[in-house]
């Protein structure tokens, strides 16, 4: 469960600028949401997850998944005492999913489509 209900979209330019550095030539970001501390980018290449981890957030983790590695993924909308949505994300020889928790400030429904997009390819 979340603790802030601070979760949004990012304008794409401003994530294009942001995470230059982890983009390759030509690489362009499509969509972009943050949740809590966490950033989550949709390019035309690949899913990006950037992970800040510890009590400062100092340490970042960047999880880069090829959208051919997606074997399938599932959206768990919020309910009435349950505020927060998940999105999992299965990886081809991976048998537990990534899970990333949004919570109402982003539409699950958009994210959904979003990947669906460029996973359906």
């Amino acid at each position: 469960m979340a603790l802030f209900g601070n979760a949004h979209t990012i304008n794409p330019a401003t994530a294009q600028q942001d995470y230059a550095k982890l983009l390759g030539q030509g690489e362009q970001v499509h969509a972009a949401f943050l949740l809590i501390r966490d950033t989550i980018l949709f390019t035309d290449r690949r899913l990006i997850l950037v992970d800040k981890q510890g009590i400062t957030g100092k340490k970042t983790e960047y999880h880069s998944v090829p959208y051919r590695s997606i074997t399938h993924f599932a959206v768990e909308t919020a309910g009435t005492f349950d505020l927060d949505a998940e999105l999992k994300i299965w990886i081809s020889g991976t048998p537990t999913p990534l899970q990333k928790t949004f919570t109402k400030g982003v539409d699950i429904y958009e994210v959904q489509a979003i990947l669906t997009q460029f996973v359906a390819r």
